[in-house]
């Protein structure tokens, strides 16, 4: 299957599609709605520094999408960047792709010198340990338990 992986800039007729899959798997819980989760999308992101949202695409359909932002814990607002809604639809799993958007970002951040990486998971350490990140400590998000993770460069 071909796949490739590009930023949602380069995508933006996506974007309805990526905002109802963040917003049905997070932001409802949060009390976003699908038109905040659809501007926070659409917002301009070269003014934001490194942030940015990539989608894997699968025979040039969505099949997943990861972001790297500025801050994605209110309870760790000290800790940046993070890797952030990590997300591959129920039909593609199992496929590696959650893995090549990972290192995808993880690749950015090479890329703009952060030595860095946070992530907070409810039910995903497993995979995140496979793929090196390393456990950092535990917090709350929106009420519930998550795992906080680190990864290292250079």
């Amino acid at each position: 299957m071909d796949t490739r992986i590009v930023g949602i800039a380069d995508r933006p007729d996506l974007v309805p599609v990526i905002a109802k899959w963040l917003w049905h798997e997070w932001g409802r819980r949060e009390g976003r709605t699908l038109a905040s989760t659809t501007a926070w999308l659409q917002r301009p992101m070269a003014a934001l520094g490194p942030e940015q949202v990539f989608i894997l695409l699968a025979e040039g359909a969505p099949a997943g999408t990861a972001s790297l932002v500025h801050d994605d814990l209110d309870e760790r607002r000290e800790l940046t960047p993070w890797l952030a809604s990590v997300y591959v639809p129920e039909a593609y799993r199992g496929r590696g792709y959650a893995a090549r958007l990972v290192r995808r970002v993880e690749a950015a951040c090479m890329e703009a010198g952060i030595a860095t990486l946070w992530l907070h998971t409810e039910h995903a350490a497993a995979l995140y340990a496979r793929l090196g990140w390393q456990e950092a400590g535990a917090a709350r998000d929106h009420g519930h338990p998550v795992s906080i993770m680190r990864r290292d460069f250079g």
